[in-house]
């Protein structure tokens, strides 16, 4: 079954030798074999202004060019989220741009109820990480705690699920055959719409 598929690349380098971005154009190259739309956005080429206040959050609307992206997140039936592990999480430019996209209104809407009326329900998620720590250190020692927040906290509050993760380790001293069967198995991901 044919999906439409939102795919953030959240590097913030454009640099294209970057992992993330491979993995971002392997989901989509997979994605659109399979015959689903898709929609790319690379956080690298975007300017992303940070928001200062509750009020600027709540009243303004997201601004032009982070909109596209907000309307392709309203578009998708499955969002998939690239990115790079720094200093534990997500680098502050995607947490900034998320900020932005998932505004009252949009996401989700207040109500009698303390959480809300989540807004995005029915549409999955794949989130991609990498990291130069091994994997298996982040999941047991570290426990994964910035991907489980940004399923549970962000993605979760707005509706979005099922989140499959897919953290990828040691990136940096990983050799190209490892870094193939990495897009490879990325690619099929994407085929499978998921």
């Amino acid at each position: 079954m044919s999906q439409r598929i939102a795919i953030i690349d959240g590097h913030p380098d454009p640099e294209r030798s970057r992992f993330c971005h491979a993995a971002a154009d392997a989901y989509r190259l997979g994605a659109e074999e399979s015959g689903h739309e898709v929609r790319l956005f690379r956080l690298g080429d975007m300017e992303v202004p940070l928001l200062r206040s509750k009020a600027e959050w709540e009243s303004e609307p997201a601004p032009e060019g982070i909109r596209e992206c907000q309307e392709a997140i309203g578009w998708a039936d499955h969002v998939v989220i690239v990115f790079p592990l720094w200093l534990g999480g997500m680098p502050a430019i995607l947490k900034a741009l998320l900020e932005q996209i998932l505004r009252p209104g949009f996401a989700f809407k207040y109500d009698s109820s303390p959480m809300g009326e989540k807004l995005l329900k029915g549409k999955s998620a794949r989130v991609i990480v990498t990291m130069g720590m091994p994997a298996f250190v982040y999941r047991l020692y570290f426990r994964a705690h910035s991907v489980r927040s940004l399923k549970r906290n962000i993605l979760g509050f707005v509706g979005i699920g099922p989140i499959r993760t897919t953290i990828i380790g040691s990136i940096a001293t990983m050799d190209d055959a490892k870094h193939r069967r990495w897009l490879t198995a990325i690619r099929a991901y994407g085929y499978n719409g998921h």
